[in-house]
């Protein structure tokens, strides 16, 4: 009988010098540790049959674990780091009633590796975070019991993720409306901004205003023990006139009350909301965590998701860029082509250094910006996801390194020769452009990393509507140009085949080395070192 086992990391990142420890659930399993690095292995350990995997103390660094049974094997990633706030792979809670368990979130973190989770409406009142008591219905009727969120919170660090409580930094409701109304944001008909009427926005930076908000956050960290916030907007106004007559640039105010809540909070984990990119440009260097934005019209293409990931990211100060691209697609789509929306979304963001708030609580995915309104995956996308994320992991290195640079234009096509991909039947494009391969040349430190993603079947290129079936690439040839002394490593590596990397044979054409690449499915990467005659890296 075959028996099937699965691994999970009992943290979503450890730091250095912590045990790392792995469960194996599923049964008994006598094999072989394998642990890996960039798909070389560096290690491998007897493993007699125990419930826990325990590693020896690994360097800081990014790695795929295997545990070999007889018929077999079970694989997930674990990262080691110093600076843990240096990656934000985020996830959501919404259910914080009476009573429920933590156990499942805890899974989640460390099935994802989360590091971040956001606690969505918490809050008693957008204005008034701890008013309710113990325990009170939020200001959409959604039961909340504050033991149920520090239990949550406790699970949440105890596995070495951060929970990020959501904050609304200039939202008030009808109850609290008389005391904020003075610091009104008005439109050009003298009526308060709003979203609906549940909700009347003021100034963020008015100087009571801000005050206040400092003070409820800093009650709700020491109260509950938030590891930080998450500071949302709703995208609008960009400027308007304040009730005492100022003209107020929304953009300046975000900064404004950034720098005000970090020195209320200095070691808090801060994420401020970009809706729609705005304004990042602004406040991507200010003292938060991480840049973060919630796309949408215009920004609904996979191109313009990549052109926003990078602007974001030379913005940034180094920072993790994080997407709350929603796929609205699951509600209307079988799961088979919302999956693949999902999937080209990912390997756009994560070829563009970003990450994605997708997953929650619960095996549930974000298809609405009211987090409540969430979708129940099927087991395909909860597959997806697990081999995604250990990938995101385990490829940190030449993913997410704040360093990375996108070398296309001085590389790939005829003029420069120096690298490129080209397949027989399908064109090679340096956008993503439907009916071809969108090609993304980087270099990270001294190593070049080729991304591929297959859109040659797509009939647009949107990201959240549903794709139509993607049939494999075949025949793509790599082309490098050589160098004296060193000989060029190729691996390629493919998300939906983990384990797999495969080190094609060179064929060399005067300067040039040429490879013959395996059949590109969704998206393919191509990591590319240069070894000398000693066969080191160089």
């Amino acid at each position: 009988m075959t028996t099937t086992f699965t691994l999970l990391p009992t943290r979503a990142t450890y730091l250095p010098g912590e045990p790392i420890d792995l469960d194996v659930r599923g049964g008994s399993v006598v094999g072989e540790v394998v642990v890996r690095q960039l798909g070389d292995q560096i290690a491998r350990l007897a493993h007699q049959g125990g419930q826990t995997v325990r590693l020896e103390r690994l360097p800081e660094g990014r790695y795929a674990v295997e545990l070999h049974g007889e018929h077999h094997v079970a694989r997930t990633a674990v990262e080691v780091s110093s600076t843990p706030r240096s990656r934000l792979r985020y996830g959501f809670a919404v259910d914080f009633s009476p009573g429920r368990d933590s156990a499942a979130l805890s899974d989640l973190l460390r099935r994802l590796h989360l590091t971040g989770v956001l606690f969505y409406d918490w809050a008693y009142r957008h204005a008034d975070l701890l008013g309710g008591g113990d325990q009170y219905a939020d200001a959409l009727g959604q039961p909340v019991d504050l033991a149920t969120v520090m239990r949550l919170i406790e699970a949440v660090h105890d596995v070495g993720s951060h929970a990020i409580g959501y904050a609304a930094i200039y939202a008030v409701g009808p109850d609290e409306w008389e005391k904020w109304s003075h610091d009104a944001l008005l439109r050009a008909d003298g009526e308060p901004f709003a979203l609906g009427d549940f909700l009347f926005i003021v100034d963020p930076a008015a100087p009571d205003w801000l005050a206040h908000l400092q003070r409820e956050l800093v009650a709700a960290t020491r109260r509950l023990g938030f590891s930080g916030f998450h500071l949302d907007q709703f995208g609008y106004p960009k400027i308007a006139r304040r009730a005492d007559g100022a003209v107020v640039r929304t953009s300046e105010s975000f900064v404004r009350m950034i720098g005000g809540v970090r020195e209320a909070l200095p070691e808090a984990h801060l994420v401020f909301n970009n809706v729609n990119d705005f304004p990042t440009w602004a406040t991507g260097s200010t003292p938060q965590d991480a840049v973060y934005i919630e796309p949408w019209q215009p920004v609904d293409t996979l191109g313009a998701l990549a052109a926003r990931a990078s602007r974001a990211r030379s913005v940034a100060d180094g920072k993790p860029v994080v997407f709350a691209a929603y796929q609205h697609v699951y509600d209307s789509a079988p799961a088979e082509s919302a999956d693949r929306a999902t999937a080209l979304t990912m390997a756009t963001l994560y070829s563009h250094g970003a990450t994605q708030l997708l997953a929650g609580e619960g095996d549930r995915i974000l298809v609405d910006p009211y987090y409540v309104r969430n979708h129940v995956v099927e087991p395909s996308t909860a597959e997806l996801l697990v081999r995604w994320y250990d990938f995101l992991v385990e490829f940190d290195e030449v993913l997410m390194e704040p360093d990375l640079v996108d070398a296309t234009a001085c590389l790939a096509r005829e003029y420069n020769d120096d690298c490129d991909v080209t397949y027989p039947d399908v064109s090679t494009h340096d956008e993503a452009v439907t009916g071809g391969v969108w090609r993304r040349i980087t270099t990270v430190r001294n190593r070049l990393v080729v991304h591929l993603i297959n859109l040659v079947d797509q009939p647009d290129a949107l990201w959240d509507a549903p794709r139509a079936p993607i049939a494999a690439v075949a025949n793509g040839v790599l082309r490098i140009r050589c160098v004296a002394g060193a000989r060029p490593r190729v691996r390629v590596v493919d998300p939906d085949r983990p384990g797999v990397v495969i080190e094609p044979v060179a064929a060399l054409e005067g300067e040039h080395a040429q490879f013959t690449l395996p059949e590109l499915q969704i998206w393919q990467v191509v990591i590319i070192d240069l070894v000398d005659d000693r066969g080191a890296t160089s």
